[in-house]
């Protein structure tokens, strides 16, 4: 067996290069939510890879917490907060296993955390619930079934992915004041690429 059949490898190897894998700018959801943001909130952002959306937090005052499993997706997202002269606090965390923490953050980022089938979405939607103190803000941002078709980025597991009704039944004890899905092109360097079948959920706890 290949060492690049362990899914730590895959992304290691996926994070190796010199450059960013999905670049270095934050995700265009997220940016066209920033009027939603505040100096000084704190905020958690998941599989947060190489920094770009933790970096971009913390550019906008917020206190971040960025998580990642890959060493090497971490080395690079500290790299890229000290160009850009901001404090990013980091941490290596298996999202399975990860203990989630009770009413402590007052943003949730999950941003293409879509490596995570049935099972571990299950274990990682009730972790964001938790974790938000009351009133606080989810942004979560992925892709819709039809991205299988598109083939510009994500698993190639319908499974992983995710649909209008998925979202509003996994978040009903949340206000929902958001869910959109669409078609777009993304340019987010080499990993997202090309037309995009995309669904956004913006959700406060209440």
């Amino acid at each position: 067996m290949s060492t690049l059949d362990s899914p730590l490898e895959r992304w290691n190897e996926r994070f190796a290069a010199e450059d960013y894998y999905f670049g270095k700018e934050p995700n265009r959801f997220l940016a066209a939510h920033a009027h939603l943001l505040k100096a000084g909130q704190s905020a958690l952002a998941i599989a947060d890879g190489e920094g770009r959306n933790g970096v971009w937090l913390a550019e906008r005052g917020l206190e971040v917490l960025s998580l990642d499993f890959s060493p090497k997706a971490l080395a690079k997202a500290r790299r890229l907060a000290a160009e850009r002269k901001v404090r990013l606090a980091l941490q290596k965390a298996d999202l399975a296993r990860w203990p989630w923490p009770q009413a402590r953050f007052e943003v949730a980022v999950a941003i293409f955390i879509q490596f995570a089938g049935p099972e571990l979405r299950s274990i990682i939607f009730a972790g964001l619930k938790k974790c938000l103190k009351p009133g606080g803000l989810l942004l979560l941002h992925g892709y819709r079934p039809k991205q299988l078709e598109y083939k510009t980025g994500g698993p190639p597991l319908v499974e992983n992915l995710y649909t209008e009704e998925m979202l509003r039944a996994s978040f009903a004890d949340m206000e929902i004041l958001e869910l959109s899905t669409y078609d777009e092109a993304i340019y987010e360097g080499r990993g997202h690429a090309g037309m995009s079948a995309l669904i956004d959920l913006v959700a406060r706890k209440l």
